[in-house]
């Protein structure tokens, strides 16, 4: 199947648009996953598919009407594979009497709290209002 002139040009616009929201997305969320790690966009019937891996089955996905929808699926995806499971430390005191059985220590700041940070403090990513 042979291509035209204008429909190669749609398509090349089509990409150079896509790219541009992809930027702007990236340059207002500087330490999202998206922006960090640059998944590859497409389109599908209408949605948008920002894939990070080989393939869809093996790599992270996010899908979404536009470009910005895609990119914020695609952080929610792969912040989700960063968090244990639900219900697996649900108590960090109840953590810290199992490690003191073993003479393992949680690390603690000078004033007593936790030194373990949420990834949105480590990364500065914050999610769009």
């Amino acid at each position: 199947m042979r291509m035209n002139k204008n429909t190669r040009q749609r398509i090349m616009d089509y990409a150079a648009t896509a790219t541009e929201q992809m930027e702007l997305y990236c340059a207002a969320h500087p330490g999202s996953p998206s922006a960090v790690r640059r998944p590859r966009l497409s389109v599908r019937s209408e949605l948008w598919i920002a894939l990070l891996g080989p393939s869809l089955k093996e790599g992270i996905v996010g899908i979404g009407p536009t470009v910005a929808a895609a990119l914020r699926a695609f952080d929610t995806q792969y912040l989700a594979g960063l968090r244990p499971p639900l219900g697996v430390v649900k108590d960090l005191g109840a953590l810290d009497r199992r490690l003191k059985k073993f003479g393992v220590a949680r690390r603690r700041g000078r004033n007593g709290n936790s030194d373990l940070k949420s990834s949105a403090e480590v990364s500065g990513f914050t999610w769009p209002a």
